[in-house]
């Protein structure tokens, strides 16, 4: 059975994607800690992150750095928050989010009633600003 995640990356459920390769995937969250709150996921189904071989890991960490970087830039964050858990969609996952303080760091401040626009601008101004870092050819059209 596909995760919920393979089915956002076959386009079955729709998803805010800024970054798409060959095997590696970032689509914001729709239950943000902060504005920009997205996840890094590979395109194969791995329960958990010890499963990876290295090189996809790496890859996936690769490109979370990448982002990471335009995060920073995009909401003037102090800092990224990065998580990987796993319990309740066994896929791997890196969560990145803009912080500002250690309390962007509890998991349990989501916001579950973002607002799609709000979603969707943040999404657009992640997509603007990587393209301009020189990743365009990653990032896709909405």
């Amino acid at each position: 059975m596909s995760t919920l995640f393979t089915r956002i990356i076959a386009g079955e459920i729709p998803g805010r994607f800024v970054w798409k390769d060959d095997d590696v995937v970032a689509f914001l969250t729709i239950e943000p800690i902060t504005d920009g709150h997205l996840m890094v996921v590979p395109r194969r189904e791995v329960a958990h992150w010890i499963d990876l071989e290295p090189e996809l890991l790496g890859k996936v960490m690769n490109v979370a750095q990448k982002i990471a970087k335009v995060q920073e830039a995009v909401f003037n964050a102090k800092r990224i928050g990065v998580l990987m858990e796993g319990y309740e969609i066994p896929h791997v996952h890196v969560h990145i989010w803009p912080t500002h303080s250690p309390a962007d760091f509890d998991v349990h401040n989501v916001d579950r009633s973002a607002d799609p626009e709000k979603l969707d601008g943040n999404a657009e101004r992640l997509r603007t600003a990587l393209r301009a870092a020189g990743y365009a050819e990653f990032v896709p059209q909405p």
